[in-house]
């Protein structure tokens, strides 16, 4: 065979074969013996690569399976690229711009039911329909349903805005609606009993929780150099989530907080414990060292607590909603209360508490 074939180029034991695909000039190089009748076969291999780049049936994988070019071009086509490897793919990109915790709930979807569910299907073949089906029977609350959307609802939206794929098909899958639990706020009293089953470290825990309306993964983060008992006030600006540091659940998350006098009470008390270390405010008293998540504080702390107080157990989130009822009530300004408890705006005050906004203020 003529070395210099268009399209071929033989180099010793090796050859280059060059051919366009979908507007990309593309070379391969692939083994071979210096026969004629294997650079035979060759000519033929390329002319079959063309007929197929022609009738569309290439498959770029079944010519080259370890090209890395043959897994990118893949990419580009919904009819042979799988949402298996299109969710592998997106999770990987989103490894530089999300949250360790973030990556774990998407790791989690992703694996536990999109790939089971959905994995061996090209791109091109989900519907709305295949998703409404199995969305119906799959056996959790809608709010994790739409958590375990997530990564396909993103994936199909960027192969969608890169011209991909000509239609979205979760464009017709609606977020499922979400019932807000009606919050449920101790009384002073009920507040009185949980903290007088509490002593030492944990009370001060509980007391600072119901006093400063913290989200439990901020209360275990707080740092001593985040409090200034002078100025009388502390800075929020992480939160520790599953034992991983990050910034708070959001931008307006970030903020500064006034002591209330039993907050001020309960870190003054706290300062025996920890203040010398320099770190974390919140020690787990059994080993004195910082909570690892509020797992621990429900089932250490929280429910042995209420148990004893007899009182109805609700979760800890609850100190949250009481500090945000008790502040309103005494007749603390909403936008105020919004801003110590992180809400970029009052609205999400108005629609959780209103009923404890005095008529004056409303």
């Amino acid at each position: 065979m003529d070395r210099r074939q268009r399209g071929i180029t033989i180099r010793g034991n090796s050859a280059q074969i060059a051919f366009t695909y979908q507007g990309v000039r593309c070379r391969e190089t692939i083994p071979i013996p210096p026969t004629k009748a294997a650079q035979k076969e060759l000519a033929l291999k390329l002319e079959s690569i063309k007929y197929e780049i022609k009738t569309g049936t290439f498959d770029y994988l079944k010519h080259f399976p370890f090209s890395k070019k043959a897994k990118e071009l893949r990419k580009t086509r919904p009819d042979r690229y799988t949402i298996r490897e299109g969710l592998k793919d997106w999770l990987q990109r989103a490894q530089s711009r999300c949250q360790a915790s973030t990556l774990r709930d998407y790791e989690s979807a992703i694996y536990h039911h999109l790939i089971p569910t959905f994995g061996e299907l090209t791109i091109d073949e989900l519907s709305a329909l295949k998703i409404k089906e199995w969305l119906a029977d799959l056996p959790c609350s809608n709010k994790r349903k739409n958590n375990i959307m997530i990564p396909l609802r993103q994936l199909y939206d960027e192969m969608y805005h890169d011209e991909i794929i000509a239609k979205n098909p979760l464009d017709h899958v609606k977020n499922l609606p979400i019932h807000t639990r009606e919050p449920q706020p101790f009384t002073p009293n009920e507040v009185a009993s949980i903290l007088n089953e509490l002593a030492g470290q944990e009370r001060n825990l509980i007391q600072f929780a119901f006093w400063t309306g913290l989200r439990t993964s901020e209360l275990i983060a707080l740092r001593w150099k985040d409090i200034d008992l002078e100025q009388n006030y502390i800075h929020v600006r992480i939160a520790n989530v599953r034992n991983h540091l990050k910034g708070t659940k959001t931008k307006s998350g970030e903020r500064t907080i006034t002591l209330q006098s039993q907050a001020r009470e309960a870190l003054l008390s706290q300062q025996t414990y920890t203040e010398k270390l320099k770190e974390t405010v919140f020690h787990n008293p059994r080993h004195n060292k910082p909570w690892k998540d509020d797992q621990a504080i429900r089932k250490t702390v929280w429910i042995p607590a209420l148990e004893r107080a007899g009182i109805k157990y609700r979760n800890p989130y609850q100190t949250r909603h009481t500090f945000a009822s008790t502040m309103l009530s005494r007749g603390e300004h909403h936008m105020q209360v919004a801003e110590e408890m992180g809400h970029k705006d009052w609205g999400q005050i108005r629609k959780s508490y209103g009923r404890y906004i005095p008529q004056k203020q409303r």
